[in-house]
């Protein structure tokens, strides 16, 4: 996009005044095309306020404008409008196409049933099934809620539409785990693996997570830190000699005595930044992370480098003080002693099951490492049987116990036209946890915002389904002898697409038309009272 600054610094040279425009402007911005690989695919406009300029619209446009050019004039909600017209073909398409993808899921040996949903602050549920061997979204829903009663039709339409899967993968979600046992009877069912080691981990020291991190909290350490930071920064100004002198100084343990002074405030500037620093963790999120324990210990490590008065800095010797507060508090002391000892009993069971393992370097994108699953079995066996002794980890001993069945998939033996198969189900649900995050990294970048909630809202249930046209296979399946989607959308009555974008609209409104001219009333508390008062 052409840059803000541009245009707010052409005008501050010419002008001074807060509030240049006695209206406000609007100052259009268009996508650059220069390798940047920014794509904006709508119109919209915002209001900025500048303290050099006061206030301007701020209008970013691309297709109406390109569209303008080929003389073709549309409004960008009429875009929007076509953009679900689009879903919707696709959607009906997909489901013409079912017997089809049947078929081809049978050549396979059937399918592998991945179950999962995604939601942001009170928006609905986006509920998807895909089938993790040909990699297919087969079908969608939006829900309120991942109640069991409200999943077992949905998952009754899938299995109506696909038949039964040779297995299914999900979380430990009890609306889940209830509509699956009711659904698919006798059918093999496995949690994924990641989600069994967080819920366990969660379970084990959020307790201790919590009490770290509110105690921090109270002793208000990290703004004190910073204006620290701030502080040292105007006194180092561009530091990156300095910076460089002491990198050099560490490596070869080495340093001229003529900087020592100007390498003590870099050393400084340097261990107050590694306090804050986050690349120790593996981007898991919590129980695989824990920020606040890590902070914790590191604020103890900084005490002891001030009270060894090695590193002679006025600004860090004035930290002693809280610091100690800190080190001493006895809340602090108990929590982070109970956790450090968890977590390396949690580190076992991660070795055990072998995902997650520490310093994979995979964070969220963890599939486990590559080892038969009856090695895995016995691991955990082993694992198990140490830890029993210990009271502390009973809770832990009867998760593992309560899900036994559910985690060791053994390879499923299937015949197909060709012969016998031997499908080995995938340990997690990574495949769809990946979906869901590539859906809202794809939404924030073409929308700008970071809450995707209004999205899922208003987003249509089988948008989804947009992601397998990327699988070549899948296009020929729905294709159905047509070259092109044009070719196809062209056979699909145009009355079942209206039928069914009014069929979306009605599950978005949540007021009737009636309803909304009710409410629209300003007279409506008087009119309310004296129709009651009658």
């Amino acid at each position: 996009m052409t840059c803000l600054k541009f245009y707010i610094d052409k005008i501050a040279r010419d002008h001074s005044a807060m509030n240049l425009f006695k209206q406000k402007p609007t100052i259009n911005f268009y996508p650059r095309v220069d390798g940047c690989g920014l794509k904006v695919l709508k119109s919209r406009e915002k209001n900025v306020v500048t303290l050099d300029i006061g206030s301007f619209c701020a209008k970013e446009q691309q297709i109406v404008e390109d569209l303008e050019k080929k003389n073709i004039v549309i409004s960008p909600r009429q875009i929007g409008y076509l953009g679900k017209r689009f879903i919707a073909y696709l959607a009906i398409a997909h489901q013409q196409s079912g017997q089809r993808l049947r078929q081809v899921m049978a050549l396979r040996g059937g399918y592998i049933l991945h179950l999962d949903g995604t939601c942001e602050g009170d928006s609905p549920h986006l509920f998807t099934g895909i089938d993790g061997i040909a990699k297919i979204v087969l079908d969608n829903i939006k829900l309120p809620s991942e109640k069991a009663e409200l999943l077992i039709p949905f998952f009754r339409q899938i299995k109506q539409q696909y038949g039964d899967p040779i297995a299914l993968v999900h979380d430990m979600g009890k609306g889940i785990l209830s509509a699956v046992n009711d659904v698919f009877k006798n059918i093999p069912d496995f949690i994924c693996h990641f989600h069994f080691l967080r819920d366990i981990g969660k379970d084990l020291f959020e307790e201790e997570y919590v009490k770290i991190r509110n105690r921090l909290k109270k002793h208000k350490i990290r703004p004190l830190l910073r204006r620290k930071i701030k502080a040292l920064e105007k006194i180092i100004g561009d530091g990156s000699q300095t910076a460089s002198t002491l990198v050099s100084g560490i490596d070869s343990g080495r340093i001229d005595p003529a900087v020592m002074e100007q390498m003590q405030t870099m050393a400084a500037y340097a261990i107050l930044h590694w306090i804050f620093d986050t690349s120790e963790l593996e981007g898991c999120g919590f129980p695989f992370d824990c920020p606040p324990l890590i902070f914790y210990q590191r604020l103890k490590v900084l005490r002891a480098i001030i009270n060894n008065g090695l590193i002679k800095n006025r600004m860090l010797s004035k930290l002693w003080v809280p610091l100690t507060r800190i080190v001493e508090d006895q809340q602090l002391k108990k929590a982070s002693g109970q956790m450090e000892k968890k977590i390396a009993v949690f580190k076992k069971l991660r070795e055990a099951l072998c995902i997650a393992v520490p310093k994979s370097n995979q964070g969220l994108n963890d599939d486990g490492q590559e080892v038969d699953i009856k090695t895995i079995e016995e691991k955990v066996k082993c694992f198990r049987k140490k830890i029993l002794p210990d009271k502390d980890y009973d809770k832990m001993v009867k998760q593992i116990d309560k899900y036994w069945d559910k985690l060791f998939a053994d390879p499923i033996i299937v015949n197909t036209p060709s012969g016998q198969l031997n499908i080995q189900p995938q340990r997690t649900n990574n495949i769809l946890e990946r979906f869901f995050r590539d859906l809202k990294h794809r939404n924030r970048k073409r929308s700008g915002t970071i809450s995707l909630n209004k999205t899922l809202r208003f987003m249509l249930a089988d948008t989804p389904l947009v992601k397998n046209l990327d699988n070549p296979d899948y296009v020929a399946i729905i294709l159905d002898g047509c070259s092109t989607l044009e070719e196809r959308f062209a056979k699909i009555d145009s009355s079942m697409v209206v039928e069914k974008l009014k069929t979306e609209q009605k599950k978005q409104d949540r007021l009737c038309p009636e309803m909304k001219k009710i409410i629209q009333r300003p007279d409506l508390p008087e009119q309310l009272t004296l129709l009651f008062a009658a």
